[in-house]
């Protein structure tokens, strides 16, 4: 239901695989990943405003309070952006509900599967506490950001981008970009329906968010973002 099936036939497993270990930081781009007609549900409902709330960490402490973010000098912070609040039940919001089929196909075993296949190694929740908490909506305005970071931790084999923005112009601003090598950046727009699947162990993995240009009232940058590790 989920994936678009040309895009995982071995032949593209194998391109995927080819671009991975031959790109600073090891990554690949794939557009159209996700089928369409659900990805467009899945998007209308993350335009809706009820079930957002504000996200906030600095290098030195995640999910900083109100109160200590004032007192956190701006080079301390990272990140200030929206995240979407997965706890409501669909009863609340029955449109909710295909937004939150579509976190648990990304931490289910045919995904994974996937991620294993290109990234030659054994994707598992089995020992992530809270696996849940890794995979989830983020959206970005203007006034936010998402400051240079590495996202590498024990066990971490891949990191995965999905971005939601229908009809983003190339003037949006909010361009993901990498470290990589020699002084030479890796930028990536954030097209609707483009995945960036990359190794946050590699050389050059550090990355940040380019300012939205918010010249109109309510514009976002969506985002899905998914962590994984290994066994």
């Amino acid at each position: 239901m989920w994936l678009n099936e040309q895009q995982v036939i071995p032949s593209a497993i194998r391109a995927y695989r080819k671009a991975l270990v031959r790109s600073t930081p090891h990554h690949v781009v794939i557009d159209g990943l996700f089928a369409q007609a659900q990805l467009d549900q899945v998007a209308h409902v993350l335009r809706q405003d009820q079930q957002w709330k504000t996200q906030k960490h600095s290098y030195s402490a995640l999910y900083v309070n109100n109160a200590t973010w004032q007192e956190t000098p701006d080079t301390e912070r990272f990140v200030q952006r929206d995240l979407w609040d997965r706890t409501g039940h669909p009863a609340d919001n029955p449109e909710s509900a295909i937004a939150q089929e579509f976190l648990s196909f990304l931490r289910g075993n045919e995904f994974m599967s996937l991620l294993s296949r290109i990234f030659d190694v054994q994707i598992t929740d089995i020992n992530v506490a809270k696996p849940e908490i890794n995979t989830n909506y983020f959206r970005l305005s203007a006034s936010d950001f998402v400051n240079q970071h590495a996202d590498d931790s024990p066990g971490r084999e891949v990191c995965m981008l999905l971005y939601l923005n229908q009809d983003w112009q190339s003037d949006s601003g909010g361009e993901l970009v990498f470290m990589g090598k020699d002084d030479k950046t890796v930028t990536i727009a954030p097209l609707y329906n483009r995945c960036v699947l990359f190794d946050p162990s590699s050389p050059g993995s550090e990355h940040w968010v380019k300012a939205v240009n918010g010249e109109t009232a309510g514009d976002y940058r969506y985002n899905l973002t998914s962590w994984y590790w290994s066994e």
